[in-house]
């Protein structure tokens, strides 16, 4: 999963959510540094992370991709599931994208001491292209990845990504909504974290 859907899936626990945003940045041992939910969050993340990658929906999915990105072709699918969550954010929460959106970014500056210096030094970005807003847009997530290539070892192949995207979007958002409330389900059935869904 991708920013988006850590966020998302940390529930209503302000630290926590920092945590899961933060998790990528914060290897082996080093979360037992951090406050208790702040940790709580990283672990979190990890099991998001280990779930998604077994889970039968992303590995199909994760096919499409295989011949332009191989290895990393499951970060793509992590994209275009932040894609298909905010696409469809209605669906999942009474909260509007652009409101939480502005609370995630308030708890990030709240908490800026406890982020490691990459996400300090990205985050103000985030927030000022009102990032999480545009993976709405084919062209948002696009974009997103395209940032992402630049400043890592992603292949740098976003327009093939899109053309893939765009020729299979039925199916990936099908696989997307399968593989959700499946994850939804995991998260707040092992981990006592409350996810108001609409209705």
């Amino acid at each position: 999963m991708n920013y988006l859907a850590h966020l998302y899936l940390s529930g209503e626990s302000k630290k926590t959510m920092v945590g899961n945003f933060i998790g990528d940045y914060v290897k082996g041992k080093r979360f037992e540094k951090y406050p208790e939910e702040i940790s709580q969050g990283i672990l979190l993340h990890r099991k998001i992370d280990t779930f998604t990658d077994k889970h039968i929906k992303h590995k199909e999915a994760k096919f499409l991709f295989r011949d332009d990105f191989g290895l990393y072709s499951g970060i793509v699918i992590d994209f275009f599931y932040d894609h298909f969550l905010a696409k469809n954010w209605n669906l999942f929460s009474d909260e509007s994208l652009p409101a939480f959106s502005k609370k995630v970014h308030g708890i990030l500056i709240a908490n800026f001491m406890y982020l490691p210096g990459r996400v300090q030094g990205f985050l103000p970005f985030l927030i000022n292209n009102k990032r999480l807003e545009s993976y709405a847009t084919v062209d948002g997530i696009i974009n997103s990845m395209r940032i992402m290539s630049n400043y890592s070892s992603l292949p740098p192949k976003s327009q093939p990504a899109k053309i893939i995207l765009e020729n299979n979007y039925g199916y990936l958002e099908e696989n997307f909504t399968v593989f959700m409330d499946d994850i939804i389900n995991y998260v707040s059935g092992n981990y006592d974290i409350k996810i108001k869904k609409p209705g």
